[in-house]
C-alpha cells in the first residue's frame, strides 16, 4: 500500500493537498477532553433544523403546534443516534461488531448509517404521532423539510475529518488525503474525488432548496407524504450517482465487486421507489389534510 500511495506522488503534482487547506478534525482539544467537527455537524443539524421547523409550523395549516415540534426534537435526536449507529452496525460491519459487541455504544470511534437514522427518525416521529394523535405522514413531510441541513454540515464535517473520500481522478479540484503513517508521517493518497463535498451540495445544498421551493411556492405541503417523498426520491438519486465516484469502504470493497453496486446504492434503490410512489400517489390524500387545532397552532 505505501509503495502504491509514493508511487501515485508524481503524478499528483496538481493535485489539491488536504494537509494545505489546515483541517483538523478536533475543533477543540483541552486534553482531557476533544470537541470533534463531526459532533458539532450533528448538533448544528438538529439546532437549525428545529428552528425551521418552528418557522414551517408557522404556516397556516401545519399538522403540529410548538408544543409538539419541541417533544419531536427528543425522538428525531434519539432517532439519530440510535437508528444511525445500529444501521451502521447491521448494514456495514455486522460481523466485526457482533465479535465485539461492547465497541457497538463507541460511537466517538466513528461509524453512522445515513440510512439507518432514517428508519430511527421514522421510528420516532411515528411513536410521537400516536401518542399525540398527530398525521403521522404531514409531520414526515415537515420533518423531511428540515433534514438538509444535517446533511449538509455533516457531509462538511466528513471532508474535515478526512474520510470516504472518492475515487481516483485527474480533475483540477481532486484532493489528496493522508491514507497512511510511514514512520510517524501521513502519507498523501492519490488525488481523489472530493465526494463528501459532492453529497454536501446535493443532498445538502440542492435537496433543501427543492424542498423550500416545494413548501412555500407550492401547494405540496397540503398534499401528505409528497415532501417526505420528494426528499427520499431527491436523496437517493444524489446517494446513488455519488456513490459512482466514491471509494467503497475496505471491507466491502469484494461486496461492490460481487454486486456490481455499492451498499449505499443497494439502500438507496427502495428509497428512490418509496419516494417516487409517495409523489406520485400525494394528490390522492389532499384531503385528510387536518390543521391542528386554532388554538394550538396559535400558540405556537
Amino acid at each position: 500500500m505505501i509503495d502504491a500511495l509514493l508511487n501515485s506522488a508524481a503524478a499528483a503534482a496538481g493535485a489539491i493537498s488536504y494537509d494545505d487547506l489546515g483541517l483538523h478534525p478536533v475543533a477543540l482539544d483541552l486534553g482531557w477532553f476533544q470537541l470533534r467537527w463531526y459532533s458539532l455537524a450533528y448538533l448544528a443539524g438538529i439546532v437549525v433544523g428545529w428552528w425551521y421547523l418552528l418557522k414551517l409550523i408557522r404556516a397556516p395549516g401545519a399538522p403540529m403546534a410548538r408544543r409538539h415540534a419541541d417533544d419531536l426534537v427528543f425522538y428525531a435526536t434519539l432517532g439519530i443516534i440510535l437508528g444511525g449507529r445500529l444501521g451502521y452496525v447491521l448494514f456495514y460491519k455486522p460481523a466485526d461488531y457482533w465479535q465485539n459487541p461492547v465497541e457497538i455504544v463507541r460511537l466517538w470511534d466513528g461509524g453512522m448509517s445515513f440510512h439507518g437514522g432514517v428508519i430511527g427518525v421514522t421510528c420516532g416521529i411515528l411513536y410521537m404521532a400516536w401518542r399525540q394523535k398527530l398525521d403521522w405522514l404531514r409531520v414526515h413531510d415537515y420533518v423531511a423539510c428540515c433534514v438538509p441541513f444535517g446533511l449538509f454540515f455533516g457531509r462538511l464535517a466528513n471532508f474535515v475529518n478526512g474520510e470516504l473520500w472518492g475515487g481516483e481522478t485527474s480533475l483540477p479540484w481532486a484532493v489528496r488525503f493522508p491514507e497512511a503513517i510511514m514512520n510517524g508521517v501521513a502519507v498523501m493518497g492519490p488525488p481523489r474525488h472530493p465526494s463528501q463535498l459532492y453529497e454536501a451540495l446535493l443532498e445538502g445544498l440542492l435537496l433543501g432548496l427543492v424542498l423550500w421551493f416545494m413548501f412555500w411556492k407550492t401547494r405540496a405541503r397540503t398534499q401528505p407524504g409528497k415532501l417526505v417523498g420528494a426528499f427520499i426520491l431527491v436523496y437517493g438519486i444524489s446517494r446513488f450517482l455519488v456513490e459512482f465516484v466514491r471509494e467503497p469502504d475496505a471491507h466491502l470493497v469484494e461486496f461492490a465487486a460481487a454486486t456490481h453496486l455499492q451498499m449505499g446504492q443497494w439502500l438507496s434503490l427502495p428509497m428512490i421507489l418509496g419516494g417516487l410512489y409517495l409523489v406520485l400517489t400525494a394528490r390522492k390524500r389532499e384531503a385528510r389534510v387536518k390543521p391542528v387545532p386554532v388554538d394550538e397552532a396559535a400558540a405556537a
